[in-house]
């Protein structure tokens, strides 16, 4: 008697075949989801995206209620997550940021659960704890081959790095893949490889690369921008770490820019090099790559067209996850070899607290991102923002909601002045030694206030619309409902 049983070489074939499905609504079926599970999304695309809401449609139109909603951070173009709210469809969130109509909604009570805000590290540490368990993973990649292997790098929809895909597709139960283009195998290199992926779906559109800055990597011509970056270069050149071998984090917006070419310009004259630039990369970090100014760049995130292209192309541009990032419970997370981070902020206090959640009004609009992670990581910590916004004060006494605590600053600059934190007196020595304009951070409060008055106080409920999530996992702060 033959004990091995006879294999059908047709049925091979066929399986090999069987991750490609013919519809979204096909690779939900195949998933298993079930009311009350939780799915997935990331934000490489950020502005652009058009796979959350597509996704979120059919899953709304199959009948789907009391789910959880993680995705890495949600944009304005994600307003239609209301409705689905409203519906039942989604009772809870957990995300690193919030904005637009959604934002607004939620601050004034659209949900009973609190949202869960965590960093992008801390997120990749909720899912390593196993307090966050994603059951279905749907990540959007511009191109793929039909076993799974996918990138950010080629594609008609090239958006770069897939960093905070490629911890959902590590810890998803189920990972389904949406791409516009199908390569012939194997796709290499791979961002997220066959052996995570499970089902396939090809689309006409994953996202619109050109909208993943959404403004954030203008080139600034503002002159109260361009004055907080020289004054941001110069604590940077001033403050011992900026020699040979150093490493850096800059990330986007005017005065972050325009940082970076004030840096490179320093470099250039100093003949400096760096050796790694991090985090969300763009086109000024690629100028200084191409120039010899930078050893590496280490990307878990392109911010525009050119940090994208790059990432493709240059081997000394390098895509990592966000476990590899930020995550505090990592083996080795980059940004514990980091030097020099310069962050922005909407609101700072007294006590170097920082606030980049929530606006003025005490509506949700921001995102916690890597903040948090790399304040407390990096050997320099710099906020920068301007010491008034219109006729509202950046320096405050309290901020509205803590999401980096004021003992992982080191800095903060001001088109007025730059407060150093009291711990670092040798720090505070060497910037008031280099000519820079020192002053006490509740001097800058009082001149704010001046300027702008005292803003009046926001008045809440008592329902708690959103919990802060450190790094590690702890409540740092909550947002409260807005009263009428």
């Amino acid at each position: 008697m033959n004990k091995y049983k006879k294999i059908d070489k047709n049925v091979v074939i066929e399986k090999r075949d069987s991750k490609i499905c013919e519809s979204i609504e096909e690779s939900i079926k195949r998933s298993g989801l079930k009311d009350g599970m939780t799915i997935s999304f990331h934000h490489a695309f950020r502005g652009g995206d058009k796979v959350l809401n597509n996704v979120m449609k059919i899953i709304a139109s199959m009948g789907f209620k009391d789910l959880c909603l993680a995705s890495s951070s949600l944009a304005s173009v994600h307003d239609e997550v209301i409705q689905y709210i409203r519906s039942g469809v989604v009772t809870q969130i957990y995300t690193s940021g919030l904005r637009s109509k959604l934002g607004e909604a939620i601050s004034n009570g659209l949900m009973e659960k609190p949202v869960q805000v965590h960093s992008h590290g801390g997120r990749v540490h909720l899912l390593q704890s196993g307090e966050l368990k994603i059951d279905v993973a749907f990540i959007g990649v511009p191109c793929i081959d039909k076993f799974g292997n996918a990138t950010g790098s080629k594609g008609r929809s090239q958006c770069g790095s897939l960093g905070y895909a490629m911890s959902d597709a590590h810890y998803a139960k189920y990972v389904v893949m949406l791409s516009e283009t199908l390569e012939p195998f194997p796709n290499t290199p791979a961002s997220i490889s066959q052996d995570q992926v499970d089902a396939i779906v090809m689309v006409d559109e994953v996202g619109d690369p050109s909208k993943i800055g959404e403004g954030a990597t203008r080139m600034t011509t503002n002159p109260k921008e361009l004055l907080l970056a020289r004054r941001t270069a110069r604590v940077i050149e001033n403050s011992g770490l900026f020699k040979n071998g150093y490493s850096l984090q800059t990330g986007t917006g005017g005065s972050s820019l325009a940082t970076t070419i004030f840096l490179a310009q320093m470099m250039e004259k100093k003949n400096i090099k760096a050796s790694f630039g991090m985090g969300g990369i763009t086109g000024t970090m690629v100028y200084m790559l191409k120039n010899n100014l930078i050893e590496k760049l280490i990307d878990v995130q392109s911010f525009d067209e050119f940090a994208a292209k790059s990432l493709g192309e240059n081997p000394n541009h390098i895509e990592i996850s966000a476990n590899e990032y930020a995550n505090p419970s990592s083996k080795g997370a980059t940004i514990k070899q980091l030097d020099v981070v310069v962050l922005s902020a909407l609101e700072i206090d007294v006590n170097f607290n920082v606030n980049v959640l929530t606006g003025s009004k005490g509506i949700l609009r921001g995102a916690s991102g890597g903040h948090c992670d790399t304040a407390a990581e990096a050997k320099l910590s710099i906020i920068v923002a301007p010491l008034t916004r219109g006729r509202i004060p950046t320096i405050r006494s309290r901020v509205h909601t803590i999401v980096t605590p004021g003992e992982t600053v080191d800095v903060v600059v001001t088109d007025q002045g730059i407060a150093v934190h009291p711990r670092n007196v040798e720090l505070k020595k060497r910037l008031k030694k280099a000519g820079l304009t020192i002053v006490d951070i509740k001097e800058l409060h009082e001149r704010a206030i001046k300027l702008c008055g005292q803003p009046k106080a926001i008045k809440h409920t008592d329902k708690v619309v959103a919990q802060i999530r450190y790094r590690d996992g702890s409540i740092i702060d909550e947002v409260y409902q807005l009263a009428h």
